[in-house]
């Protein structure tokens, strides 16, 4: 299997004029980003990074993001991006772990920056001239080319990812060349991608779905698009301006696009494929992405940064909750809920811990440096997920939460994936999430945190449940309305500042 620096090379000489970046007013078509990337490579070759170094990047989505990306798969580097918005013990942490050789930020990050003390022993790169960087990337940009032969093979790491850490450490996974472009490839066929697709990157390069977004259209001499924030009215007007027709984003992004101001008017005809993977999408939303942006391709991903794909469901609006059948090169199973066993399968519509097999292309080798993950997650050759779900009658996995999130209210078992969707259908509930909260006597009491459309009481609720197919025992006991549901910087709902009470009330 080719690594991914002849994976660039095959688009280069497939059509070098195409365009391949756009920033802003910044627009490089293949030939003038190669030479860009084999620019900035032989920079950092020459700072005596050499294969299998970790250079750390705290960058938002920008060209100057990309192209670091892809150097460092022609010099056989392992990119290693944090989020931006890192405190500085989070990056301090980071870059011991990952031995880090080199590091490069922006104005954004370089506070942050500054409180990592570990980031003054190895050479700093600022892009835009913030912080006290030991030089500017400028440097890197006007350096000596590599001759543009890569160096990496598939077996190398290409990149290595962090884990948000919600519950401790961040957890760095590491991922191959093969599996970085097995995930890319596969990406086309499940999304139905074209060549010369325009693709928007605004789901961060620190992200496995901002990766999967630049990596799948550079194979394709496609387009990305960078944006280094999301605000969903300047989304709205590049799509009409650059007629982007693939969008990849979480569902509380596209939640931020239908109900924004500008939505009713702008032309998004171009969106003819959409997708969305991260978390499940509440039914209600569902609903309304079909109505008005009416996809040729409306396309359920389920995977994570540890192995990109599990599933896919091709017409997600087809069947509503369902992440559809085990992607390509996948086995997915449901092992029964607090088993370590593989083999010990849950039946038919029992919920319990999705899992997948390891051996799969895309999947990672391990976590690195953590054998204490390892042994939680890994057995006998099957990556436990984390994840609550089931199969049903017809094959289609099913989602439920996670095995963290799972609520156990007077002794039943209850996902709150089911309960979100039911709510979300209720033309006043703009966005819902549900946990579990501490009670004496329920042990933990299903509470509905919501932020209204319009105006909405917990009695309307109530009735709006037990008119549902909802079993009465999964019926909220309590609901909040908020001023909004916290999320993190990539869009995901964080519930567990809901349950440690840290919220708005509306």
């Amino acid at each position: 299997m080719y690594d991914l620096g002849r994976a660039f090379i095959a688009s280069l000489e497939r059509d070098a004029n195409a365009l391949a970046v756009v920033d802003g007013d910044t627009r490089l078509c293949y030939h003038e980003w190669y030479a860009r990337i084999c620019a900035v490579a032989g920079g950092l070759d020459a700072l005596g990074l050499k294969r299998g170094d970790h250079l750390v990047t705290v960058l938002q989505n920008r060209w100057e993001a990309a192209t670091l990306h892809w150097a460092c798969q022609f010099l056989g580097l392992t990119i290693t991006p944090l989020n931006w918005r890192m405190t500085g013990p989070e990056i301090e942490y980071c870059l011991s772990d990952a031995d880090a050789r080199a590091l490069v930020y922006q104005d954004a990050s370089a506070d942050a920056v500054a409180k990592a003390p570990g980031a003054i022993n190895i050479p700093r790169f600022s892009i835009d001239g913030a912080g006290d960087a030991d030089e500017s990337f400028t440097k890197l940009l006007n350096a000596s080319p590599i001759d543009g032969t890569p160096r990496a093979h598939a077996d190398d790491i290409s990149l290595m990812l962090y884990t948000s850490g919600t519950t401790g450490r961040p957890k760095g996974v590491p991922r191959p060349h093969r599996a970085e472009l097995t995930a890319a490839v596969t990406s086309v066929g499940h999304n139905g991608f074209a060549p010369g697709e325009r693709i928007l990157g605004v789901m961060p390069f620190y992200h496995t779905m901002g990766v999967r977004s630049l990596l799948t259209a550079t194979v394709l001499n496609g387009v990305i698009y960078c944006q280094p924030k999301f605000d969903a009215g300047t989304i709205l007007k590049l799509i009409e301006r650059e007629r982007i027709g693939a969008l990849f984003l979480v569902p509380t992004l596209y939640h931020d696009i239908v109900t924004h101001p500008d939505f009713a008017t702008a032309d998004i005809s171009s969106a003819r494929k959409i997708g969305f993977a991260g978390a499940p999408m509440p039914d209600g939303l569902l609903v309304k992405l079909q109505e008005s942006f009416q996809p040729d391709i409306f396309v359920n991903h389920y995977g994570s940064s540890e192995i990109y794909t599990f599933a896919v469901e091709p017409n997600a609006p087809g069947k509503p909750g369902s992440c559809g059948k085990p992607g390509m090169n996948q086995r997915l199973r449901v092992a029964k809920l607090n088993s370590t066993d593989p083999d010990d399968i849950a039946d038919i519509d029992e919920e319990g811990q999705l899992i997948a097999d390891m051996e799969g292309e895309e999947s990672f080798p391990g976590y690195w440096r953590r054998p204490d993950a390892d042994e939680k997650a890994l057995h006998n050759g099957w990556y436990f997920t984390g994840d609550t779900g089931y199969m049903d009658a017809d094959g289609d996995f099913f989602v439920t939460g996670r095995v963290d999130d799972m609520m156990i209210s007077g002794g039943e078992n209850v996902s709150p994936v089911e309960i979100e969707s039911v709510l979300s259908l209720h033309p006043a509930v703009s966005e819902v999430a549900v946990v579990g909260l501490p009670d004496e006597r329920w042990g933990q009491k299903i509470t509905a945190f919501i932020t209204r459309a319009s105006n909405v009481t917990t009695e309307d609720l109530n009735a709006h449940c037990r008119a549902s197919e909802l079993a009465n025992f999964k019926r909220p006991r309590d609901y909040v309305f908020v001023k909004q549901v916290p999320k993190s910087p990539v869009g995901k709902i964080l519930k567990r500042m809901l349950v440690a009470g840290e919220y708005e009330v509306e």
